[in-house]
């Protein structure tokens, strides 16, 4: 693991998801950013000291080089640290899984797909949301034409953890660095959250956006990064949506809510409630489908692990990543690809919530213009 020592919190997430299926062991890290940090953040984990790095480079040249090197790194570091550490390990032939955003810039993810590209080596990305089951059924019923032709497409994430100023005052270091454009890119909420927004919505439509008109708003003042974004979207085939994203919601904590509307039908789906589907035909009465009961597809019964009505949620979405992923790996290690990749976040995905970020930023700018991505 890069990233993920001592007052992070993602990196325990990621190290939770990773257990769960018992698919991973985790016997290295380059742990903080600086080398003191990383070699107490790994006894704390109880990793062996000559395997805590002091860099990212340094772990990577080490692994690389031992008999018994690690297959795959979780990159879980703030934005900026993204393409250089996935790059030391892709160069190497070290499977990469790598938080989200792709980047914290364009240019910086134009330089990572190049090397992705050239590598040896697997590339998934942890948009953690794809991995709910019921998401999963979502997509399916879509692409089996459940609800026809999609017209209208909304998708929200609210949440309200920085109403206030939190990144002020030294005491709230996710607070810092997600406010910080040098560290997570131009991008504040609309690169943060908005980003897992437009990748649900697409993930599960199998539409991509072609057009967005985008007013992004700074609320607390000193704030140098976007707090709030609400977004008019044309998707390719003529389908229209909305997004709406922002930190700034008292009340919300992480209210990621989806609706999709066809000829035929609508479903909806709320993160904070996820074992649950609300389908409903035109004329018809509304449908609850729950996740492991009747009408489940395969691909929701494939990631679900516990009998219906039996919450699952958040960790489990995020170890179904991490499954896939090792699925992929031992495929990879015979020389095939699995079909898993297909419901894997990788870096084509990376780079579209990448241009959605940019292109939010550049039509904010211009006063909420339509501009094309």
């Amino acid at each position: 693991m890069v990233g993920g020592g001592k007052d992070a919190f993602i990196g325990a997430v990621h190290r939770i998801a990773a257990r769960i299926d018992g698919e991973f062991d985790l016997v290295a890290g380059a742990l903080s950013s600086t080398p003191e940090r990383s070699r107490d953040s790994g006894a704390a984990l109880g990793l062996a000291a000559d395997r805590c790095y002091a860099s990212y480079d340094e772990m990577a040249e080490a692994e690389a080089a031992r008999q018994d090197g690690i297959e795959a790194v979780a990159i879980v570091t703030p934005n900026h640290v993204h393409a250089g550490a996935a790059k030391a390990f892709l160069a190497r032939g070290i499977h990469v899984i790598c938080d989200k955003p792709l980047t914290a810039t364009m240019d910086q993810a134009e330089d990572l797909a190049r090397a992705v590209r050239a590598a040896d080596a697997l590339f998934i990305l942890t948009h953690n949301y794809t991995g709910y089951p019921m998401i999963r059924q979502a997509r399916d019923m879509i692409a089996a034409g459940d609800l026809g032709a999609i017209r209208v497409v909304q998708v929200e994430y609210a949440q309200d953890w920085l109403t206030e100023a939190a990144e002020q005052g030294g005491q709230n270091k996710q607070a810092e660095w997600r406010t910080d454009p040098a560290r997570s890119g131009v991008g504040g909420s609309v690169g943060d959250i908005g980003s897992h927004a437009h990748n649900l919505a697409c993930f599960v439509t199998g539409l991509e956006v072609e057009k967005l008109s985008a007013d992004l708003q700074s609320f607390v003042p000193g704030r140098r990064v976007d707090d709030n974004a609400h977004v008019l979207l044309r998707f390719q085939g003529g389908a229209r949506g909305m997004l709406w994203c922002s930190q700034v919601a008292p009340g919300c904590e992480n209210g990621l809510r989806l609706r999709v509307f066809g000829e035929k039908g609508g479903l909806e789906w709320a993160q904070e409630d996820p074992n649950y589907l609300w389908f409903t035909p035109f004329g018809a009465p509304k449908r609850l489908l729950t996740r492991g009961g009747a009408g489940a597809t395969a691909a929701a019964s494939a990631v679900s692990r516990t009998p219906g009505g039996h919450p699952e949620g958040y960790l489990e979405g995020f170890a179904n990543i991490y499954a896939g992923a090792a699925q992929a790996i031992r495929a990879a290690r015979q020389g095939r690809r699995d079909p898993v990749l297909d419901l894997l976040p990788g870096l084509e995905a990376g780079l579209a919530g990448m241009r959605f970020i940019e292109a939010c930023v550049r039509s904010s700018d211009k006063d909420a213009a339509w501009v094309t991505i």
